[in-house]
């Protein structure tokens, strides 16, 4: 969970990350492109009113425009411009090009003549000139067409001027006062608003005022609106490629499902790394590997079991056609004998059959409990020793174990395991049998070992395989169904230990050995 969280939230980060710096410069990009814009539309209405007539005019615009003002009318041919700006002005757009020292402003009039401004500060200039227009226009109307005149020049010059009663000044300043006096026009802040208002000189009784001067505003929102956009945008493709990642390696876990359901039981997934795809990833495998093994110990258990009954079964059959057939009364209770004994070695065999598949498949529920494991190890030699009293059959405990004897265990289970191999070790001794008992304050140990002709080192892990024949030594001539260590080597797997088979080095024979930790886990 942790490793996916650091993914995905590393993931988001450096989206973020990423996406402002996109952010800063689409504001930026998108901030220049409009703010070229906004001042070619400030100038835009100017050089519209210039083109009606263009010599007339500029002398007129020269005559009420301060004299440091910069207002040309040059040749095309005067100006350094590049080939994308002469097209915009053939187009009759207005061209604004920036300097150091400010900007200047073009708009084609003809084919060879091109007006020329400078602005210092073009919003406040260009609608400084606008208004002195206005004002210059509507004065020279009569009084009841002021107003309409006033309306239609503001729509032409992108402005709201309105007339304001003259006797206004004394509520200003007394520095705007002094400029407006001076100069003709003054700024005044805005109650209220953003911009300052301009003022500008219009008879006696009016002054004309501009409220406010069209600002530039860099937060308009559909630069908001598109910087939003592209957030969303950029987070969700992030999210996208994170989880695309999950979902794939998901699918690829499903395919396999999909494959292991059709049979393949030898498909795995790809678990190398180690994230919580990766633990689920070894997770599958090893219920698939489970799986595989099941299936395939079901399929030998059939085939062993189907070759296991059948001895049996056609002594019964053989036996019963006997007892059919025969009028001796000895030779059918010797038949009847037979074919009881029979019986029990089918009951046997499935006693061996069930418990083998309970202990494989999935596992038993086992009540661990405190036992004490030495006198398992006794009980489990004395009832060998009265079956097999021919033999010598010992239990041997190692010096300071005693104290360690006690055991988590399932006890039936136990005795089981231990039962099979020193039941095992005395169908194939010659005389003797001993049982080592070694317990330490983590592991218990048990070694049974035999003086009979032993194993050989190649068919080692093959005797842990059920119904396993080996050599000669070991055949169904000496008993058993080849399922006792099988059954020993899961239960001590169940027991979170190990089943192995050696040569004893004191007897010569063979060597089981069991190991298991003496405290269960958790």
């Amino acid at each position: 969970m942790n490793n996916v969280f650091s993914r995905v939230f590393a993931g988001v980060a450096v989206a973020l990350l990423f996406y402002a710096v996109l952010a800063f410069g689409l504001f930026h990009s998108l901030n220049q492109v409009r703010y070229l814009q906004y001042q070619e539309e400030r100038v835009e209405p100017l050089f519209s009113w210039l083109k009606v007539s263009p010599e007339d005019r500029l002398e007129f615009l020269a005559s009420i425009l301060p004299q440091e003002s910069e207002f040309h009318l040059l040749s095309l041919s005067d100006l350094s411009l590049s080939r994308l700006e002469q097209e915009r002005l053939a187009y009759g757009q207005s061209l604004v090009v920036s300097h150091q020292s400010g900007l200047h402003a073009f708009a084609q009039t003809d084919f060879n003549h091109v007006f020329a401004a400078y602005f210092s500060d073009l919003p406040m200039e260009s609608t400084l000139w606008a208004a002195k227009l206005i004002a210059l226009q509507v004065r020279a109307v009569a009084n009841e067409h002021r107003e309409k005149t006033l309306q239609d020049l503001g729509a032409f010059f992108n402005l709201t001027p309105q007339l304001a009663p003259l006797a206004e000044l004394a509520d200003w300043q007394p520095i705007k006062q002094s400029d407006f006096l001076n100069n003709g026009w003054a700024l005044l802040p805005s109650q209220g608003r953003s911009g300052d208002t301009l003022v500008v000189a219009f008879d006696k009784e009016n002054y004309l005022k501009v409220d406010p001067i069209p600002t530039f505003n860099p937060w308009a929102w559909p630069v908001l609106l598109t910087l939003v956009v592209a957030g969303l945008l950029c987070i969700g493709a992030t999210l996208y490629l994170l989880l695309d990642k999950l979902e794939r390696r998901l699918r690829k876990l499903e395919s396999v499902a999909s494959r292991i359901a059709r049979g393949e039981l030898d498909a795995r997934v790809d678990d190398s790394r180690f994230d919580a795809i990766g633990r689920l990833g070894t997770v599958f495998n090893r219920m698939a590997e489970h799986i595989q093994r099941l299936v395939g110990v079901q399929r030998e258990m059939i085939h062993a079991v189907s070759h296991e009954l059948r001895t049996p079964v056609a002594r019964i059959r053989f036996g019963v056609q006997m007892i059919e057939d025969t009028p001796n009364e000895e030779m059918r209770a010797k038949q009847l004998e037979g074919i009881d004994h029979d019986i029990q070695e089918l009951n046997e065999l499935i006693d061996e059959i069930l418990t083998y598949a309970r202990l494989e498949q999935g596992g038993p529920i086992l009540d661990f409990q405190e036992a004490n494991v030495l006198d398992i190890v006794n009980q489990v030699v004395q009832e060998q020793q009265s079956v097999k009293p021919e033999m010598s059959i010992l239990a041997n405990i190692s010096e300071g174990s005693d104290r360690w004897k006690m055991s988590e265990v399932e006890p039936r289970y136990i005795h089981r395991s231990v039962q099979n191999l020193v039941g095992n070790a005395t169908r194939y001794a010659k005389s003797r049998v001993v049982v080592n008992a070694s317990f330490g304050s983590d592991t218990c140990r048990i070694d049974v070992e035999d003086d009979g002709p032993g194993i050989p080192e190649s068919d080692w892990e093959k005797v842990f395989t059920a119904f396993a024949r080996l050599d000669d030594s070991r055949t169904r001539s000496s008993g058993g169904y080849g399922l006792g260590l099988s059954i020993v080597r899961r239960i001590l797997y169940w027991h979170g230990g190990q089943a192995f088979v050696g040569r004893s080095d004191h007897l010569g024979g063979a060597k089981f050995s069991l190991v298991w930790p003496r405290k269960q886990p958790t």
